[in-house]
């Protein structure tokens, strides 16, 4: 079975202006004879699809040729190799490389050139089940240029392992080496291109941004890259360029679709306009961007058309801004300049038949001449892609065929076999590092251009480079020409950045735009959420509008303070006071005067003012858990046992005088039990489980307490719940103390031996003075005060029981002896008896 693919098949329509095979093998510029043949795809008659005011006779005019002049120039970096190539003594000695060029047109033509390549020389592509004794007539293709042809021309030639290299598809379906097993790149991916494009708004903090492309796959393919990659980018138009598919000449219906684009960017408020399109389908677009007056944007150009002379000749196009792209790296050939330039003459120097001019574009020589100093001014890029396309697959075939320095082991190849020395390729060309390792592309580097409007020879100007391999853009000069009256750099954002110490508050579903709000004191804005204030920690603090928070002040009780002398003071001239009247006490236990003070209970109460007394250091100094602890719990205790005892004692008392005539059963019972000591020790249990209870509902740890109104202050307390703490403390406190209260003044008219009404009146009246005023400074204070009445309460409290209550018992023992006695004290007895009579 044969597939017959003759001349007559191969011939195109004329209206498609396609050039048969019969022309491109006429010229040498086209066809070389050598050992082994190497395919090569150009654009040389690219369809002007965009503008509908070139012609599109057979002969081309001379502003036609300039659109062409550029395939013009791969096709001859191509030959200019494959002589060097030819004419070297050590890549592939002794084998002469031969060569077919073809024009797909851009990318209208890809299938049949292909299908050319693939014939023999008998113009018969024979189908087998076993193609690896297949024999095509080239052993390498070179091109396409475009990625959409690319990709066409990849599908093919993967099914026959035909080494494909593109010297300017960017697209990034070539990396799949599973669909493409055969398809290289002579230049870096389209991801590299978009990271460079964000990169280069990094450095001018552009964030809000039009994105505008191509409808195809190259336009799609790179926004998908871009939308992939963009972090901190907003978008804030992305709308379509359509591209025609059949016709060369815009439909009214795309033009108008060009038009409301051009007029949605003028509308926008980004500053900078990203456009990912082939160069073919901009031409209406930016002279439609002149008619509507588009002006002061900063463009960035892709790959594909960011040095195209075509679009930099539009006329006024000045007017629309600044023009940045990233294109190839600049490469300079040795040589090619001048072999370049000299494609349009003949040995003679005379022009050949002007009715080829659109194959070898002879008519047009004054029109290369012109165009070659464009092309002289953008550079040697793209042709050095195609040169070192050709050194790549010389170097393959010189691995292939075992070359020495004499000589190569000429033989039948078959392009399956050139597949993988060509993924193995690793040489220096130019002083570059050519390697097709990795994703089967060259790590060739990216630049950054400007266009510039007032240097025709040097149109294309470099102001960046940008490394694929280190991954850095570094910028060569600061001259940049911008289109701003005083020449700043453009502002492209949505919002304004916020002031150090402000916070972002969205205002719309894009993240770059926000109003800057102050981050309220006592909050600092870290840089990793650039949309909350962060609170201080609590040893810290911060005015409005910090980034950072200041360590506070830490005021405590301090041992050093005018405040704890004094309290220091007391409590030492307590502590002695109670440990005399512990003594004198001890010594005249059996007297009356101590007995009707209680016996010995009073010692109970006096190791409890003791210990109260001793417990007043835990007030001073930094607080720990343990003084935290003592502070919470030791006083509490201490004042429970001896108000316990005050409301026992007045209660026997009463008992003795009134209680033994009403009930003398209950008073029976009251004494032959100890009813005082089962009272004391009942209240003080339930003291402990009212105690304990409180420190597990709140634990007493330090904790730092923020100053409303000084900030920069925070107060060391041990309870932030303090508050509650004392009131569950002093519950028990209060009732019996109310509860004292009233027995002292039930016996206010028994005999004055036995009245201690108004000494446990004075001891209650401190205790209520000293609740009442903490509460008052707790609730209107916070800090060092609180701490410091808090103390102040308990020293008066223990004075006012140990001065209040033992002061006079004391006295009566050393200043009136007499009255410490027995019949003293009967004597009292009787006389109350007598006026109850």
């Amino acid at each position: 079975m044969k597939l017959i693919f003759d001349k007559p098949h191969l011939q195109v329509l004329q209206e498609k202006h396609l050039p048969p095979p019969t022309a491109l093998t006429q010229y040498s510029d086209f066809h070389l004879a050598g050992d082994y043949l190497l395919g090569g795809l150009f654009s040389l008659h690219a369809e002007t699809m965009s503008s509908p005011h070139l012609s599109h006779s057979a002969v081309p005019t001379c502003q036609e040729y300039k659109l062409k002049i550029a395939g013009y120039s791969y096709l001859r970096a191509m030959r200019f190799a494959v002589e060097q190539i030819n004419n070297s003594s050590t890549l592939l000695p002794g084998v002469s490389l031969g060569y077919e060029m073809v024009d797909v047109c851009y990318f209208t033509n890809s299938i049949h050139p292909i299908l050319y390549f693939l014939a023999n020389n008998h113009s018969v592509v024979q189908l087998h089940n076993n193609y690896t004794h297949f024999q095509p007539r080239v052993l390498a293709v070179i091109g396409p240029d475009s990625s959409p042809a690319a990709v066409i021309v990849a599908h093919v030639l993967s099914l026959f392992l035909i080494p494909q290299i593109s010297y300017r598809a960017t697209t990034n379906e070539l990396d799949n080496r599973e669909r493409f097993p055969s398809a290289f790149r002579a230049i870096s991916s389209m991801e590299q291109q978009i990271v460079a494009m964000l990169f280069l708004l990094k450095e001018f903090q552009w964030n809000w941004i039009n994105v505008l492309y191509s409808d195809d796959d190259y336009g799609r393919q790179n926004l998908k890259l871009l939308r992939a990659r963009a972090t901190g980018i907003c978008v804030a138009l992305q709308d379509v360029i359509p591209v025609p598919r059949s016709s060369q000449l815009l439909s009214l219906a795309l033009q108008g679709k060009i038009q409301a684009t051009v007029s949605k960017v003028i509308h926008s408020t980004a500053k900078v306009v990203i456009v990912l399109s082939l160069e073919l389908t901009l031409p209406f677009f930016f002279q439609e961007a002149v008619r509507q007056n588009v002006t002061d944007l900063v463009w960035i150009a892709a790959e594909a058309w960011a040095i195209e002379p075509s679009l930099y000749n539009i006329t006024d196009l000045w007017r629309v801004g600044t023009i940045l792209g990233v294109a190839t790296k600049e490469f300079s050939i040795p040589g090619f300049d001048d072999f370049r330039v000299s494609l349009a003459e003949g040995a003679n120097g005379q022009a050949r038949d002007p009715t080829m001019c659109n194959q070898a574009c002879d008519q047009c020589l004054g029109a290369a001449r012109d165009a070659d100093l464009t092309m002289r001014a953008q550079g040697e890029r793209i042709d050095f892609n195609v040169y070192s396309s050709v050194y790549i697959v010389a170097h393959a075939l010189h691995r292939l065929l075992g070359c020495n320095a004499i000589g190569c082991h000429k033989r039948v190849v078959y392009p399956w076999q050139l597949v993988p020395e060509v993924k193995r390729v690793d040489f220096s060309l130019l002083d570059k590092r050519i390697t097709l390792r990795g994703k089967g592309d060259t790590p060739n580097s990216f630049e950054i251009i400007q266009w510039k409007w007032d240097q025709p020879n040097n149109p294309f100007q470099k102001i960046a480079s940008y490394s694929t391999k280190d991954q850095k853009l570094l910028f060569l000069t600061q001259n940049i020409s911008w289109h701003t009256p005083d020449n700043t750099v453009p502002i492209s954002v949505c919002s304004q950045k916020c002031q150090p110490g402000q916070r972002r508050k969205p205002i719309s579903v894009s993240s770059c735009c926000f109003e800057c709000i102050d981050c309220e004191a006592g909050t600092f804005l870290n840089n990793n959420d650039l949309y909350s204030c962060q609170p201080c920690p609590d040893d810290q603090w911060s005015r409005a509008g910090s980034q950072e928070c200041y360590p506070r002040l830490v005021k405590y009780l301090e041992w050093q303070a005018g405040t704890t002398v004094v309290l220091l003071l007391f409590s030492v001239l307590g502590l002695v006071a109670t440990l005399v009247t512990s003594v004198t006490f001890a010594i005249h236990s059996h007297t009356p005067v101590v007995k009707s003070a209680g016996g010995r209970m009073c010692f109970l109460m006096l190791a409890s003012l003791i210990i109260g007394f001793v417990n007043i250091p835990m007030y001073i100094g930094i607080p720990t858990e343990f003084k935290c602890m003592c502070r919470q719990t030791v006083f509490s205790l201490c004042f429970t046992v001896c108000i316990s005892c005050f409301t026992v004692r007045s209660f026997q008392i009463i008992s003795i005088f009134k209680m033994a005539a009403w009930l003398p059963k209950a008073y029976s019972y009251w004494m032959k039990y100890n009813g005082q000591y089962i009272f004391i020790t009942v209240i003080i249990a339930l003291k402990v489980t009212i105690t304990v209870t409180n420190v597990i509902i709140h634990p007493p740890a330090p904790v730092l307490l923020a100053l409303e109104d000084d900030p920069a202050i925070v107060a060391l307390q041990c309870n932030k719940s303090y508050k509650l703490a004392l009131v569950m403390n002093s519950s028990l406190d209060m009732f019996l103390s109310i509860l004292c209260f009233y027995c002292s003044y039930m016996g206010k008219e028994l005999p004055k031996n036995y009245n201690e009404a108004k000494y446990i009146t004075l001891c209650m009246t401190c205790y209520f003075v000293s609740w009442i005023s903490m509460f008052l400074v707790m609730s209107m204070y916070r800090g060092v005060l609180v701490t410091i009445c808090d103390a102040m309460g308990v020293v008066i409290n223990l004075l006012g029981i140990s001065i209040g209550y033992f002061g006079p018992k004391c006295y009566l023992i050393f200043f009136h002896p007499e009255r410490n006695t027995a019949a003293y004290f009967q004597t009292a007895i009787q006389s109350y008896t007598m006026r109850q009579d």
